[in-house]
């Protein structure tokens, strides 16, 4: 039995703007365009276009690009994605938009998702659509963002903020992080793995930008947290404690959690729900095991325990989840 519904991609428009980063303005076709359904077919359709007419788009490199598309293809977007520009002029200064891209992003349709990368969060939060509400940037840029639109609720720590049906990210490979979770939003884990697979990207990375903020280098002589992590992967489903964690690697705990947060930009604790989070995820979509096992085999012990961290962290209950993902895998089989 067919759901009867005609198959349609998700359609993505680019904003190429002058002073574009080349690397930032491919990342949405380099995700998306890899993702795939059961039957082998693209799950989005991406496009990219400017806000004149078709024609050359300067980029930060020593090389122009021809966009095809003028500002028009807004109009048609499920998704539109503004990457990085170097040359943003008084969206940058000012906070002001210039007229021929507000005159664009007044053809975006209302409930249309929003997508930044890097600094193409400026352009958002110049046109009102960050008012109120959380998003992040580069960290190098976050202080300067916060005091041209006090209005955003600015986080310097994380890789993207998701809002719903507006998300940013941090700088240049965060892109990548929050690419590849909006295919995991939209298509399960499964379909976002496959995806990280193909372009040789990590599915999903932990911490957040504090990890790559300029520190003093670290005593060479001393150890990383890495064997602890991959001990703690290794037996989630069991109680862990913070001092077990701190003896793979011979640490005191209070040095284990200073070096530990170091790394990975959060605490073990943190880390450590994140991972059962993801392994839950993984469980309710691809086996039939009940919330009670689930919960069980991910760590969480008690399937209340497990629905209050799921929806904390992805605004969904376990069986919401399984039902929404177990839906789009019946639909994209065909069954």
């Amino acid at each position: 039995m067919t759901s009867g519904r005609p198959y349609r991609p998700h359609r993505v428009v680019v904003l190429a703007l002058d002073g574009a980063l080349p690397f930032e303005l491919g990342i949405p076709q380099r995700i998306f365009g890899r993702a795939r359904d059961e039957r082998g077919r693209p799950l989005y359709e991406v496009v990219t276009c400017s806000v004149r007419p078709p024609g050359p788009v300067q980029t930060d490199a020593d090389f122009a690009i021809l966009v095809e598309n003028g500002p028009a293809a807004l109009a048609t977007a499920d998704t539109v994605v503004v990457p990085a520009s170097y040359e943003l002029g008084p969206v940058y200064e000012e906070g002001r938009l210039t007229e021929d891209l507000a005159a664009a992003l007044e053809l975006v349709r209302p409930g249309t998702r929003l997508v930044a990368i890097c600094t193409g969060g400026y352009v958002l939060a110049a046109a009102g659509r960050l008012d109120g509400r959380p998003a992040t940037t580069h960290w190098a840029s976050a202080a300067h963002f916060q005091r041209l639109f006090p209005r955003v609720r600015v986080d310097a720590d994380v890789l993207f903020v998701d809002d719903g049906d507006v998300l940013t990210s941090a700088g240049v490979a965060a892109g990548i992080d929050l690419c590849v979770h909006i295919v995991r939003r939209d298509h399960g884990t499964a379909v976002a793995n496959d995806v990280a697979r193909r372009t040789v990207v990590p599915p999903h990375r932990d911490g957040g930008q504090a990890q790559y903020i300029e520190r003093p280098v670290p005593d060479p002589q001393q150890s990383s947290t890495t064997a602890a992590r991959a001990w703690a992967l290794a037996r989630l489903h069991e109680p862990i404690r913070l001092r077990d964690m701190a003896a793979q690697e011979a640490m005191s705990v209070r040095t284990f959690t200073r070096r530990f947060r170091e790394e990975a930009g959060v605490s073990p604790g943190q880390w450590l729900t994140q991972q059962r989070v993801e392994r839950a995820r993984h469980l309710l979509e691809s086996t039939d095991l009940s919330v009670d096992q689930v919960a069980r085999e991910a760590g969480f012990g008690t399937a209340q325990s497990m629905r209050q961290h799921l929806q904390a962290a992805l605004g969904v209950t376990p069986t919401a989840y399984r039902r929404t993902f177990r839906a789009e895998l019946s639909t994209a089989c065909g069954g």
